[in-house]
């Protein structure tokens, strides 16, 4: 088993970008250490009343908790570094006009807790792998990670891996990183939480992005409504779903949906920003599977245009 490759918070995004496109992780040591302890603090007594999990999966010995970002101003913060928000523009930008927070909860391993089984995040989704990135998940150490007390298991390099393929034991490493580190991995990772052999906790928070014209793993508009989102910083309320998924997506009585938490003000309804005109533009669009199976022979043609070339920017207003 060899270690996985760690990183100081002064190196170079481009020299971070580089390493995570090809290793599909990163990690990188005390990158937050104040953040993520005041996160710990202000979860500890929601964390003491989490239950624990209800099968082998969740993990019986481990606590889970979700909508964090209400519970924890802190926590707030770690969604926005900057080292993070770079990165995952760098890797969604040829994908997808706007980007979202996918997922936040908190993994609280207890002594005795079992090893989680590996698993990739981005299989919610119906997509075989390899795949584009359309997840990027953060684990926040909130205390420190070591092999002995269940830090993360991930396998480098299993993002380009064939959909069928699986782990062997030897290719499964544990992350061992102080608290206020933060290990980053894509959906097409195998991970999962380690074994705890050791008398104490350890606890993760994990943060995940994703294309946001998916649909997110966490009910973001559930966990933070307009009455709690209108608190937050406008970077963070956009990053949760108050924003378009990109030109003429989620758009509210036709205008903006952050101006459900503004003021009422004057002004023309928008259904579109021009950043994510400009974004939509530039990305080549996907193509999902083979065009002849998916088309049939009446609208073959219509959905291998709709493939090519067809922007949501430049098609007209519905109805």
């Amino acid at each position: 088993m060899t270690s996985l490759a760690d990183f100081e918070p002064s190196t170079p995004v481009d020299v971070l970008h580089e390493f995570f496109q090809e290793n599909g992780y990163l990690v990188v040591r005390r990158h937050a250490p104040e953040e993520t302890e005041r996160a710990l603090g202000e979860l500890a007594p929601h964390i003491a009343a989490a239950p624990l999990g209800h099968d082998e999966f969740l993990g019986r010995r481990t606590r889970r908790l979700g909508g964090v970002l209400a519970r924890s101003p802190a926590a707030r913060e770690l969604v926005l570094a900057p080292v993070v928000m770079d990165l995952v523009e760098r890797m969604f930008t040829p994908y997808t006009p706007n980007w979202q927070l996918n997922f936040s909860g908190i993994m609280h391993l207890e002594p005795g807790a079992d090893a989680q089984g590996l698993h990739r995040d981005g299989s919610i989704y119906p997509v075989r792998h390899p795949s584009p990135p359309m997840v990027i998940a953060t684990m926040w150490a909130l205390t420190d990670f070591t092999a002995a007390n269940g830090g993360t298991c991930i396998v480098p390099g299993s993002h380009r891996w064939d959909h069928d393929r699986l782990a062997r034991t030897d290719e499964v490493i544990p992350v061992e990183m102080p608290a206020g580190s933060v290990l980053l991995y894509t959906g097409g990772v195998w991970h999962g939480g380690g074994t705890n052999r050791s008398n104490v906790v350890r606890t993760g928070l994990a943060l995940q992005y994703s294309w946001s014209w998916l649909r997110q793993e966490e009910n973001q508009y559930l966990a933070n409504p307009p009455d709690i989102a209108r608190t937050y910083d406008e970077r963070l309320a956009r990053l949760i779903g108050y924003d378009f998924g990109g030109p003429y997506l989620g758009f509210v009585n036709g205008d903006d949906p952050h101006r459900l938490l503004e003021s009422p003000r004057d002004g023309l309804p928008q259904r579109s920003r021009r950043e994510l005109d400009l974004r939509s533009r530039a990305i080549e669009p996907l193509r999902l599977g083979d065009v002849e199976a998916v088309a049939g022979p009446v609208a073959k043609g219509d959905v291998a245009r709709g493939f090519t070339g067809a922007h949501l920017s430049n098609l007209p207003d519905q109805g």
